[in-house]
C-alpha cells in the first residue's frame, strides 16, 4: 500500500524528471478565440488581480475539476474527513463507517446511488430530504423504499454535526430538525454523507468553449476534445458520472495522447524542392517530397 501523499509526491518528481515545469499559480483569464492560445496568471498571493505578463500556449488541456456542494453545518468542518464526505464510494469502505449508522442529505438520484451503496458497509442509513418527495426517478425512488436498511425522513434537514472532541475526533452524532413542525432530534451517525451535486470548475471558461446545462465541459463522445480544436479536458470538469481518481486518470492519459496527436497534426510540412534535386526526391517516393504528410508515430498503446 502507499499513501496517497507519498504517489503525489512520486508523480510530481516523475513529471519533473521528464521535463515538466510547475507553476504554482492560478490561470485567472485566458483566450482561445486564435492560436497560439493566450493565458493570464494571477499574482501570488492574489486572486483578484492579473499579472501583465502574457503566456501562450499551442495546445491546452484543463483539468479544473468540480467541488462537491456543502450546507455548511455547525461542526462540519470539524468532522471533515473523520465522519464528514461528499463520496460514498471513496469513503463508504472506510472502518470508521462498517457497521454504523450513517446519514445521507439529498434526494436525486446520486444521493439514492450512494445511499444503496452505503447501506452494503452501514448498519442503518438515514436519508435526509428537505422536500415531501424525492426528485429521484421513480424506479430509484422504489428501490430506495424497499431497501431494509433504509430510513427515509421527508422534509428533513441537517442541523449540527457531533462527535468526539479534539483534533482527532470522530462525528457520533446529528442534529436534525422536521421542516414542518420544527421539531429537532438528535440521532446516532457516525457518518455524514452529501449527495447535493457538484460545481464544476468552468467559470474561467463561460463564452469560450461549450458546456451543459450544468456547467461540465462538453467533449466529442470516446474522446477528451472541447469544442476548440487543441484545447482538451480531462477528469472531473467534464465527467458528471463517476467522479473518481481512477477515471480522471484515464481521462488525463488521454488527453495527454490526444493533445500529442494533436501538435504532431499542425507541423508545417516542407515544399517540394526545385531543380533536379526535387524531382529526384519525388521520383524516389520521398513522402515529405510528395507533399504527402509523414505518418504520425504514435504511442504504441494508442
Amino acid at each position: 500500500m502507499i499513501k496517497g501523499g507519498t504517489l503525489m509526491d512520486q508523480m510530481r518528481a516523475q513529471s519533473e524528471a521528464c521535463g515538466t515545469e510547475i507553476v504554482s499559480q492560478t490561470v485567472g483569464k485566458v483566450d482561445f478565440s486564435q492560436r497560439p492560445f493566450k493565458y493570464w496568471l494571477h499574482p501570488m498571493g492574489d486572486d483578484e488581480g492579473l499579472e501583465e505578463e502574457t503566456h501562450t500556449a499551442d495546445s491546452i488541456i484543463i483539468a479544473t475539476g468540480a467541488k462537491a456542494r456543502r450546507l455548511d453545518l455547525p461542526g462540519e468542518e470539524k468532522y471533515w474527513g473523520n465522519g464528514v464526505s461528499a463520496c460514498a464510494v471513496c469513503d463508504g469502505s472506510l472502518p470508521i463507517f462498517r457497521e454504523k449508522p450513517l446519514v445521507v442529505i439529498g434526494g436525486g438520484d446520486s444521493a439514492v446511488e450512494e445511499s444503496v451503496y452505503l447501506t452494503k458497509k452501514a448498519s442503518k442509513v438515514t436519508v435526509l430530504v428537505r422536500r415531501d418527495v424525492l426528485r429521484a426517478s421513480k424506479t430509484n425512488a422504489k428501490r430506495l423504499a424497499a431497501n431494509p436498511k433504509v430510513e427515509i425522513k421527508y422534509n428533513t434537514q441537517g442541523v449540527e454535526v457531533k462527535g468526539d472532541e479534539g483534533d482527532r475526533g470522530l462525528m457520533r452524532s446529528m442534529v436534525i430538525k422536521n421542516n414542518k413542525t420544527g421539531e429537532t432530534e438528535e440521532i446516532p451517525a457516525n457518518g455524514l454523507f452529501y449527495a447535493v451535486g457538484h460545481d464544476p470548475a468552468t467559470q474561467l471558461f463561460r463564452g469560450q468553449l461549450k458546456m451543459d446545462e450544468d456547467g461540465y465541459l462538453v467533449t466529442t463522445p470516446g474522446t477528451t476534445e472541447t469544442s476548440v480544436p487543441g484545447v482538451f479536458a480531462a477528469g472531473d470538469v467534464q465527467d458528471k458520472k463517476y467522479r473518481q481518481a481512477v477515471t480522471s486518470a484515464g481521462t488525463g492519459c488521454m488527453a495527454a495522447l490526444e493533445a500529442e496527436k494533436w501538435l504532431a497534426e499542425q507541423e508545417d510540412v516542407p515544399d517540394v524542392q526545385d531543380g533536379i534535386q526535387g524531382e529526384s526526391e519525388v521520383k524516389k517516393g520521398n513522402p515529405e517530397a510528395n507533399g504527402e504528410v509523414p505518418e504520425y508515430r504514435q504511442n504504441p498503446l494508442l
